[in-house]
C-alpha cells in the first residue's frame, strides 16, 4: 500500500491536572450533541462546570490528580501503530479527544495539511451512541475541511471476536482474585455508562448493542456465571437507563450473593468512572451492605487482544 493512510482514534479525553478539570467539564457541557440547550449554552456550560468542578477535582485527586484515559489512549495508539506498520507502509495513527487535548479540531487541522489519501475514523467506543460515537464524528465533520481525502468511518465494533475475547480474558484474570472454592459463584455485574432514556426513544442503538456484547461474552464463556446488566454515571434530573449500578449492587447482595466482579463493559480503558466511581464510591456502598469480596475488572488498556481487535477493524477497511 503506497498511498498514505491516517487512522484517527477518537476518545473523550480527560483533564491532565486538577487545574484542567473545570475547562474540561466546560467543553463537555458545551457539546450540543449531548446537552441540547437552545440559548446561551456557552454561558450555561461555564456556570455548570464551575459548580461541579470542586467535587470532580476531589475525585481526580484521589485517583492520582489526572485522567488515566490520556495515558492509556496514547498507549493504545502506539501499540496499534506498531502492529499496523509491521504489515503496511505509509500508515500513521493519531488520537483525537472530544473534550481535551489533543482536540479533534487540532488533529483535523494537522491531517488536512499532510498528504493523506485516506483517513479512517475509529471511535474507541465499542457500542455506538449518539452521545459518544456520533458526537465525535459530527465534531470531526464540523472542523475537517479537506475534500481531497477519502473518509472511512467505523461506527462500532461491539461484536468483534477479538474484543469479546479481550473482555473474557480480563474477566478470567479477575476471577483469580477470588478464593478458588467460590469462583463459580461470583456474580458478574456488567456496568455500562448510562444514557438518558430520551436518546433511546430517538433511536440510539447503544443499549441494544450493550446487550449484544454481553450475550456474546456469556456465550463464549458457556454461561459460566450468573450475570447482571446495569448502568452508571447518571447526571441531572432526567430519566436514564435502568437499573442503576448502585441499585443492582444492593439487590444482588441483599439476595444473598456477596461476591461481586464488576465488569466495566462500555469502557476500553481505566478512567475516573472505573477507578473512582466503581472502585471507590460503589465499593463503599457494597461494604455497607456486607459484601464479602468486591473486585472491579481492570480496563482493557493495553490488552494484546484488544489491540488485535482494533487492527482487524482497520485492516478490513484498507
Amino acid at each position: 500500500m503506497n498511498e498514505k493512510t491516517a487512522i484517527i482514534l477518537f476518545n473523550l479525553g480527560g483533564p491532565n491536572n486538577l487545574e484542567s478539570v473545570q475547562p474540561f467539564l466546560e467543553n463537555l457541557f458545551r457539546d450540543p450533541d449531548i446537552f441540547k440547550i437552545p440559548l446561551f449554552q456557552g454561558l450555561i456550560a461555564k456556570v455548570i462546570s464551575m459548580a461541579r468542578a470542586p467535587k470532580v477535582k476531589k475525585e481526580y485527586d484521589i485517583i492520582g490528580g489526572s485522567s488515566p484515559i490520556n495515558y492509556w489512549t496514547e498507549r493504545q495508539r502506539k501499540l496499534l501503530e506498531k502492529s499496523l506498520q509491521e504489515g503496511f507502509d505509509n500508515i500513521e495513527v493519531f488520537t483525537a479527544m472530544r473534550y481535551w487535548h489533543p482536540l479533534i479540531k487540532d488533529v483535523a487541522n494537522e491531517i488536512s495539511k499532510k498528504y493523506y489519501k485516506r483517513v479512517i475514523l475509529l471511535p474507541l467506543y465499542p457500542q455506538y451512541s449518539f452521545s459518544t460515537t456520533n458526537s465525535a464524528y459530527r465534531e470531526w465533520k464540523r472542523v475537517f475541511t479537506s475534500s481531497q481525502i477519502e473518509e472511512v468511518f467505523i461506527k462500532n465494533f461491539n461484536t468483534n471476536k477479538f474484543y469479546i475475547n479481550a473482555v473474557n480474558q480480563r474477566i478470567d484474570e479477575t476471577l483469580q482474585k477470588f478464593p478458588k472454592e467460590i469462583q463459580k459463584d461470583v456474580q458478574l455485574l456488567f456496568s455500562a455508562h448510562g444514557l438518558p432514556e430520551s436518546f433511546v426513544k430517538k433511536g440510539d442503538p447503544y443499549p441494544s448493542q450493550i446487550r449484544e456484547t454481553i450475550k456474546l461474552v456469556m456465550e463464549a464463556r458457556e454461561h459460566s456465571h450468573e450475570f447482571h446488566l446495569c448502568y452508571q454515571s447518571k447526571v441531572g434530573p432526567v430519566k436514564w437507563l435502568k437499573p442503576s449500578t448502585e441499585n443492582t449492587i444492593q439487590t444482588v447482595i441483599e439476595s444473598g450473593k456477596k461476591n461481586l466482579l464488576i465488569v466495566p463493559i462500555s469502557f476500553v480503558c481505566d478512567h475516573v468512572e472505573t477507578l473512582y466511581e466503581l472502585d471507590i464510591e460503589y465499593r463503599h456502598i457494597a461494604e455497607q451492605l456486607s459484601v464479602e469480596k468486591y473486585v472491579v475488572m481492570e480496563g482493557l488498556n493495553d490488552s494484546e487482544l484488544f489491540i488485535l481487535a482494533l487492527k482487524e477493524e482497520i485492516c478490513e477497511r484498507l
